[in-house]
């Protein structure tokens, strides 16, 4: 049980943390001969926005993900068509939900936490891929980093989501599978849940703020969320 009465607002991120980002990967099999090329693609497109917010500049997530497709396939030699455009766009609209994602959400919510979705993403028209995915529902509210044209981690994009809430920081959870987005939430003031799916991992380096709370999948972390909250009812 964690020492701070947990958190009543849970903020997930989308993108890898809720929806299955390696639905991507057979576009950059095709491409590249290699499907890990998509994650050096996505490292870079996370790169490159927080680099334009550190610079003040601002492109949507979706023209830059479209920018770096066409940069790596320049460094690697590799044309990239209108065709191919269409496809990454089409993947990025239509990635399915993680399997945890579903009965973990359900749990919560069961439970009487407030669910919200924080993500990089600029709004989209209906059906959206939350609603695509079947997640859509569980969520009284959808933020995207589009309204302060900052990207994440920037403490602006928390702050904004605490403030459409009318809530203080402290009440707010940021869950990812990033750790990079949950630095960012706890520098805000807020609380972050690290969710350590394939590819990410704890940062062992002094002075890095360590997450709240630490799962290897939403179910784990439903767990604990759930006896924390049933703790602090109870006493």
């Amino acid at each position: 049980m964690t020492a701070q009465k947990p958190p009543t607002i849970l903020v997930f991120d989308v993108n890898e943390t809720l929806l299955d980002l390696t639905s991507l990967e057979p576009l950059f099999a095709r491409l590249f001969g290699d499907a890990g090329v998509m994650r050096e693609w996505f490292a870079q497109l996370v790169m490159y926005s927080q680099t334009l917010t550190l610079s003040g500049a601002y492109a949507t997530f979706g023209e830059l993900a479209v920018g770096v497709l066409r940069m790596v396939g320049n460094t690697s030699g590799v044309a990239i068509s209108e065709a191919d455009v269409a496809e990454l766009k089409q993947r990025i609209g239509s990635m399915p939900a993680h399997a945890d994602a579903t009965p973990a959400l359900a749990r919560l919510r069961d439970a009487g936490f407030r669910l919200v979705t924080l993500t990089n993403s600029p709004p989209s028209g209906s059906p959206t891929p939350l609603e695509k995915a079947g997640l859509a529902s569980f969520f009284e509210a959808s933020f995207s980093v589009d309204a302060v044209r900052k990207f994440k981690p920037a403490p602006e994009t928390y702050r904004f989501v605490a403030d459409e809430l009318v809530v203080g920081m402290a009440e707010t959870c940021l869950i990812a599978c990033h750790l990079w987005d949950t630095i960012g939430a706890q520098a805000a003031g807020g609380r972050g849940a690290f969710v350590m799916r394939e590819g990410n991992a704890m940062l062992p380096t002094e002075g890095i703020p360590i997450p709240d709370y630490t799962a290897n999948s939403l179910a784990e972390l439903a767990d604990r969320l759930i006896a924390d909250r049933a703790a602090t009812d109870c006493c």
